[in-house]
């Protein structure tokens, strides 16, 4: 239509007054948007496609978790000890026509009513647990832990009903799905939308628990606690970001956001997860830190400074999006996806306070990062609350931006009055500086946690304090430290290490990261030495592991030693070279450079592949010195 009214002799004819001229142009004009109005709503029509929802209060805006009948049956009921146990199964909804139904066990103390009730979210490849119910019913709770993988039942007898997801498929059968968006042969939605991704299933599931759990006589409704390990956490803090019922909440290793992101300080470090879809809309909808705003129920989380899973920075970064900021954190130093007792036992003391009035958290410790200093070297000053005995105040620093694999380094604290300060001492300012600190109390009785010995002790974390290499440098930090060839003189123990089944004379380990940090890193020329005694002879196995959660700069690898120890109780030292340590494929260590993680076995097993013996004689090797020895190789 234009073309052709241009071409038009009207249009070319000089003769036209400039008066016409603009007639003219109102009529094209008038004649282009006529048109486009008749054309908009063919096109509209053409193109229109379900809207996926784009945040988490539209995700869930239609979903009422108690809207469905929970057609709940129990499929045994029995007694133990004053403890009532039901395995049972309900209704979690209807997809695609098919029913989806939980497998699940509850338990309360015998004859108790208007308890406090806590739903208990298993971890990735675990199952429901008893001993959850155990221990909690023992504490003065009703129970509910959720057999969300569909793994078999404890105790389960044949024929006994399981988990059924019906028409879809959120257990890790289908891991895919925890991180997708797009529509296929078990997806809810036939377009690109959240309810396609495995955690909103999950979500669903575990509310629909909270609905059982507050219709059972023995529950008080008004008082209902959420807690998870790993997946387990991630499910907690959905669960407490969507649901008010939530009255305290307790995630672990696990809950965090922020994983389609890159940890701002070590950019060749992928994202650790990379949605099928669109980012942007997995983030809005999917990524913990957008339900993190939402949660209005207290909330402590248990972890631990090198997990791979609840990743200690993402972890603070999420924490600081919960609006009321009733939180505690209590993290285990050198742990990764485990606990020591005194960090345990804070999730029972947590439901006590919030759901009991039983207990009273000290806040959070008073932290202040000083750069200012007078000799230009950082202070790290906590002011705990006092409001319980204080035990011991321990302060913790890093230079290392990968959360996983740094080391924590045990600063020496100095007191006082009603404050605790350390200094900071770096190499260099082209690194970062990461500091908190945990502080332990003293509790007049001792107390347990369902997988942990009991303990009259427990710890609160601080904040973290982050600093980058230009902030240390604006504010005239100065270079104090020194490489140290002492890699440890175990005058503090195991501060510096972490252990595993100590109790176990033969399986037990001892592991550091203290050789990934430069200040201990050894030099070609220098020799691995341990000074040590064992009171029979052994084989001590000696582990290196290279670039451990470390993708970008090479491939994971284990290199093994084997120490032979004269036993009699006589201190002995062992000097290893690079070389001296290899693969179960013959690769010899080429260098220390590369070095995240020592460990110190009893024995080393690979497939059919043993070094050592799981039969160790006599006690454990005693360790008196570590360090790089000079000497040729």
């Amino acid at each position: 239509m234009l073309k052709r009214l241009n071409d038009s002799p009207v249009a070319n004819s000089g003769a036209i007054t400039e008066k016409c001229s603009r007639l003219c142009l109102r009529m094209i004009w008038l004649c282009v948007a006529v048109v486009l109005t008749l054309l908009v709503p063919a096109i509209a029509f053409a193109t229109d496609q379900p809207q996926p929802p784009n945040s988490v209060e539209e995700l869930w805006a239609d979903f009422d978790p108690r809207q469905d009948a929970l057609d709940a049956s129990v499929v045994r009921e029995w007694e133990k000890d004053g403890i009532v146990y039901r395995s049972i199964v309900y209704h979690i909804g209807t997809f695609h026509n098919k029913p989806a139904r939980m497998a699940a066990f509850f338990g309360f103390p015998k004859g108790a009513t208007h308890l406090p009730g806590l739903l208990h979210l298993h971890g990735g490849g675990q199952r429901a647990f008893l001993h959850q119910i155990e221990f909690y019913a023992k504490q003065g709770y009703a129970c509910l832990t959720i057999n969300w993988g569909g793994r078999e039942m404890e105790n389960a007898m044949p024929g006994d009903p399981n988990t059924d997801w019906g028409a879809v498929d959120p257990t890790q059968t289908n891991v895919p799905g925890y991180f997708n968006l797009k529509p296929g042969p078990n997806s809810l939605d036939p377009f690109e939308s959240p309810r396609n991704n495995n955690w909103y299933l999950l979500t669903v599931a575990a509310r629909r628990g909270l609905t059982f759990l507050e219709q059972q006589p023995e529950v008080d409704a008004g008082r209902l606690g959420v807690y998870g390990d790993s997946m387990g956490g991630c499910l907690t803090t959905y669960v407490a970001g969507t649901d008010r019922r939530t009255k305290a909440a307790a995630p672990s290793v696990g809950g965090s956001g922020f994983r389609t992101k890159q940890w701002p300080l070590l950019p060749q470090q992928a994202a650790i997860e990379t949605p099928t879809g669109a980012v942007d809309l997995f983030d809005a909808t999917i990524g913990l830190e957008s339900y993190a705003p939402l949660i209005e129920a207290p909330l402590l989380w248990l972890g631990a400074t090198n997990d791979f899973h609840g990743i200690i920075d993402d972890t603070y970064r999420t924490g600081a999006l919960i609006p009321h900021h009733n939180i505690r954190y209590a993290f285990t130093p050198h742990l990764n996806h485990r606990f020591t007792p005194e960090f345990a036992v804070t999730r029972p003391l947590w439901f006590d306070q919030h759901l009991k009035g039983a207990f009273t958290f000290p806040t959070t410790p008073a932290t202040h990062l000083l750069l200012a200093t007078e000799d230009r070297v950082p202070r790290l000053q906590v002011v705990p609350d006092a409001s319980q005995p204080v035990a011991d105040v321990r302060v913790y620093y890093s230079v290392d931006p990968d959360p996983r694999a740094r080391f924590w380094r045990s600063a020496t604290v100095e007191r006082v009055g009603d404050s605790w300060t350390a200094s900071l001492p770096v190499l260099t300012t082209e690194q970062p500086l990461f500091a908190f600190a945990n502080v332990v109390y003293t509790m007049t009785s001792r107390e347990s946690e369902p997988y942990a010995h009991p303990t009259d002790h427990f710890s609160l974390s601080s904040l973290l304090h982050t600093v980058s290499p230009a902030e240390l440098q604006r504010a005239g930090i100065k270079a104090t430290d020194t490489p140290s060839a002492l890699i440890d003189d175990f005058a503090h123990g195991y501060r510096d290490w972490y252990q595993l089944s100590t109790d176990n004379p033969h399986h037990w380990e001892y592991s550091t990261r203290k050789l990934t940090d430069p200040k201990w890193q050894g030099e070609a020329s220098q020799r691995l030495t341990l000074e040590l005694r064992a009171e029979k002879p052994n084989a001590l196995i000696v582990i290196l592991t290279e670039n451990l959660f470390r993708p970008y700069r090479g491939q994971t690898r284990e290199f093994v030693a084997v120490a032979q120890l004269h036993g009699g109780g006589q201190w002995q030292s062992v000097a290893l070279t690079p070389e001296a340590f290899q693969t179960l494929d013959g690769q010899r260590l080429s260098s220390w450079k590369n070095i995240d993680l020592l460990t110190l076995r009893a024995y080393y097993e690979s497939g059919e592949t043993l070094l050592g013996t799981k039969n160790w004689v006599g006690t454990q090797p005693e360790f008196r010195r570590l360090w790089w020895q000079e000497g040729d190789r």
